[in-house]
């Protein structure tokens, strides 16, 4: 019944194949979609953690003006935006603090969230202070936690969504993968243990993308535009371990206005 749905409201949020594969400047100029009621969900990759330009309203949740939600809102001027992503939000948080500005009459949806269920930060922190065993073991039980645990709080939060919001378009955005494998870092992690952690990201994106497909929802790949800008790439748009530390593996600026947005627009 969703998917019926969701292909009567696509067509108020067609883009071109340019708009799709270009940066940040032909999203800023693309046509603006009419009366579209539009709610920014999620965890730090929503939020723009990394991105710089914080909100101070926002306090602890790192709202920045540079994040791929604000970035569209100011290239669509929708007729209302609710900004609710909030820096370490799990998929309970969603569910308790996010969801109050959607309603029947919201039409567009934007959502990450997953990572912090499986433990991105420890996973990380661990991988850089304590070597590769430690590490190759903590991805392990997050994989794990991905595979048979993940799943089901995905669904529960997409059904919320689905149940406040039944006309709206919802787009779940992936995680980029962190690591180009035998790209130009020479020190830092070990390659095993930059190949562990890419292959989580692609387990928790496999796992989020089928749930998303389940409920109706779309799933956008940012790997499809983080292809080649990742770290070791040469040309990253994610920080590695850097200060303040909770902009530590988060996208940069140019993560969010070149490699989410596009992706995001053309789901739109």
């Amino acid at each position: 019944m969703r998917l019926s749905r969701c292909a009567a409201t696509a067509s108020a949020f067609l883009v071109t194949t340019a708009l799709a594969l270009s940066g940040a400047s032909a999203a800023m100029s693309a046509p603006q979609v009419k009366a579209t009621d539009y709610v920014a969900l999620g965890d730090s990759y929503s939020a723009g953690v990394g991105a710089g330009s914080y909100d101070s309203g926002s306090g602890s949740c790192k709202r920045s003006s540079k994040s791929y939600p604000v970035l569209w809102a100011a290239a669509h001027a929708p007729s209302s935006f609710s900004f609710v992503a909030c820096s370490g939000a799990r998929t309970g948080d969603v569910l308790a603090k996010q969801l109050a500005p959607l309603n029947s009459g919201t039409d567009l949806v934007s959502i990450t969230v997953g990572g912090n269920d499986a433990g991105f930060a420890d996973t990380m922190t661990t991988c850089a202070l304590q070597g590769e065993s430690a590490c190759l073991n903590r991805v392990a039980q997050a994989r794990t936690y991905i595979k048979e645990t993940l799943p089901g709080k995905l669904d529960q939060v997409y059904d919320a969504v689905d149940g406040k919001a039944p006309a709206a378009q919802v787009v779940v955005l992936g995680y980029p993968r962190f690591y180009k494998l035998g790209g130009s870092c020479s020190v830092g992690l070990s390659e095993k243990s930059r190949a562990a952690i890419n292959a989580a990201a692609d387990d928790i994106n496999a796992v989020t993308a089928k749930r998303a497909a389940d409920h109706g929802f779309r799933f956008a790949d940012v790997n499809t535009t983080f292809a080649g800008h990742e770290l070791c790439s040469g040309s990253p748009w994610l920080h590695s371990v850097t200060f303040p530390v909770e902009s530590s593996y988060h996208p940069t600026a140019d993560g969010q206005s070149k490699g989410y947005l596009p992706v995001f627009t053309s789901a739109a």
